[in-house]
C-alpha cells in the first residue's frame, strides 16, 4: 500500500538524513552537503532551511505521535532563535555557521516560513511562546510588509525596501510573486490551524481573493509568475512546478476559510491548474520544470516531483476519476527511480536532466530540504485512501 511505503521512505531514508545534519556544536543543521554527500560546516545557515526543518519534524513527531521527532522538533525550534532581529524584529535570511547575522535581508518570504514553522510546533507542543512568535511574526508581515495592493517582499534590517533578487529569476526583477504570495498564505494556514484568529482569516481569504481574480489566468489555464507593483506580468511563463502546487495548497486554504456554498470558483481555478499541468507537463519520466516563451525547461526537480503526488493526489479526490491515482502511482516509481538518491546516507537529488544523468547541484543548501518531500509523505499518510 502506497500509504506503508511513504512511512517507510519518510522513516527510513528522508528523517536519518536529516538527523545525521544536526549541528551539535554550534546549533540548528548543518547548512550545506555537496553532490558527493561532504557535509561543509562553516557555510551558512538559511533561515528558509531551518524554518522548514523545524516543521517537517514537528508535523512527524505530531502524526506519528514519536519522541525521537519531537527532540529533534525541539532542537529545531531553538535553532530559530538564531535567526531573531531582536533590534527591528522579524527573522533575517541567513546567520554564520556559528549563528552570526550573514545576510540580513528581511524577506516576507522569509518570515511567513518561520511562522509555518513555529505554528506547526505549536501544533505539537501547545508552547505558547512559539504561537506568541508566530502571531508576532503574522503581525509584522501585515504592518511592514504591506503595501496598498498586497505585500511588498524584500527588505533590509530595518524594513526598508530593497530590490527583490532573491525571489526573481528568469532575467526579470519582480516586485511582486506569485511564490511569495502562495507561501504566505500556506503559512497563514497553519496559523490558523494552530489556534484561530479572525484577523490571519481575513488576512488569507484577501490572499485568495488575489489569486483568483489577479493571478489566475483562465485563458492561458494558469497563474502568472513575476509582476510590476501593479500586478502586470513580467514574463510569459508557466511554472508547472508551482501551477501543481498552488493546486492542491490553495484548495487546501479554501477549505480552512471558505464556507461551502463560495468554494465552487477557487474549485474550478485549482482543478483547472491541476489539469493543466497534467496535460502539459506530466510524463512516466517525471513532471517538467517550466515554460518560458516558448521553450521547455526539461528538468527534474526534487521539489516539483514531490509537488506532483501532492497535485495529483488532489485532483482525484476532486473528481473522483481513477486515472489520476494511476498517475500517481507512477509519479511515485518515476520518483524512486529518478530522484531518489541510493547510496547510504543519501537522501533526494536536487535535480536531474530528462535522461536520468545528475545535475552538479548539492544535496543540501539554502533551498534545499526535507520539507516538500517530507510533507508529501505525511500528507499522504494521512489520506483515508491513497
Amino acid at each position: 500500500m502506497l500509504q506503508q511505503e511513504l512511512k517507510a521512505h519518510l522513516t527510513g531514508k528522508i528523517l536519518p538524513f536529516w538527523e545525521g545534519l544536526k549541528d551539535g556544536a554550534h546549533g540548528g543543521f548543518y547548512g550545506y552537503v555537496d553532490k558527493e554527500l561532504r557535509v561543509r560546516k562553516e557555510a551558512d545557515k538559511g533561515c528558509i532551511l531551518h524554518s522548514r526543518i523545524l516543521w517537517t519534524f514537528a508535523t512527524a513527531a505530531r502524526l506519528l505521535n514519536s519522541p525521537e521527532y519531537r527532540a529533534y522538533a525541539d532542537w529545531a525550534y531553538e535553532a530559530l532563535g538564531l535567526f531573531e532581529d531582536r533590534e527591528h524584529g522579524g527573522v533575517y535570511w541567513s546567520v554564520t555557521f556559528d549563528g552570526k547575522p550573514a545576510d540580513t535581508t528581511k524577506h516576507t518570504y522569509c518570515q511567513a516560513f518561520a511562522i509555518y514553522g513555529l505554528a506547526a510546533y505549536y501544533r505539537l507542543t501547545g508552547k505558547r511562546e512559539a504561537l506568541e512568535k508566530a502571531r508576532k511574526l503574522f503581525r509584522l508581515i501585515e504592518e511592514k510588509c504591506t503595501v496598498y495592493n498586497g505585500y511588498g517582499e524584500a527588505y533590509r534590517a530595518d524594513f526598508s525596501p530593497e530590490s527583490n533578487e532573491k525571489l526573481s529569476e528568469n532575467g526579470v526583477m519582480a516586485t511582486r510573486t506569485m511564490n511569495t504570495l502562495l507561501h504566505v498564505l500556506e503559512a497563514y494556514t497553519e496559523l490558523h490551524r494552530a489556534e484561530p484568529e479572525e484577523h490571519v482569516r481575513q488576512a488569507s481569504v484577501k490572499a485568495l481573493e488575489r489569486f483568483l481574480h489577479t493571478m489566475y489566468n483562465p485563458e492561458k489555464h494558469r497563474l502568472e509568475v513575476f509582476y510590476d507593483d501593479d500586478y502586470r506580468p513580467l514574463l510569459d511563463m508557466q511554472s508547472y512546478g508551482h501551477d501543481i502546487e498552488s493546486g492542491w495548497l490553495l484548495w487546501d486554504s479554501v477549505q480552512e476559510f471558505l464556507p461551502e456554498k463560495e468554494r465552487a470558483p477557487y474549485r474550478a481555478m485549482c482543478l483547472d491548474l491541476l489539469e493543466s499541468v497534467r496535460r502539459r507537463a506530466f510524463t512516466d519520466h517525471g513532471l517538467k520544470n517550466e515554460w518560458v516563451a516558448g521553450e521547455t525547461n526539461e528538468l527534474r526537480i526534487w521539489w516539483v516531483q514531490a509537488e506532483t503526488m501532492l497535485g495529483l493526489d488532489c485532483g482525484w479526490h476532486l473528481t473522483g476519476d481513477p486515472s489520476w491515482k494511476e498517475d500517481l502511482e507512477t509519479q511515485w516509481k518515476t520518483i524512486q527511480r529518478m530522484i531518489v538518491d541510493p547510496r547510504p546516507g543519501g537522501e533526494w537529488y536536487w535535480s536531474v536532466y530528462e535522461d536520468g544523468s545528475l545535475t552538479e547541484r548539492p544535496m543540501v543548501e539554502e533551498w534545499k530540504c526535507p520539507y516538500h518531500n517530507g510533507r508529501m509523505c505525511l500528507r499522504l499518510m494521512e489520506r483515508k485512501e491513497v
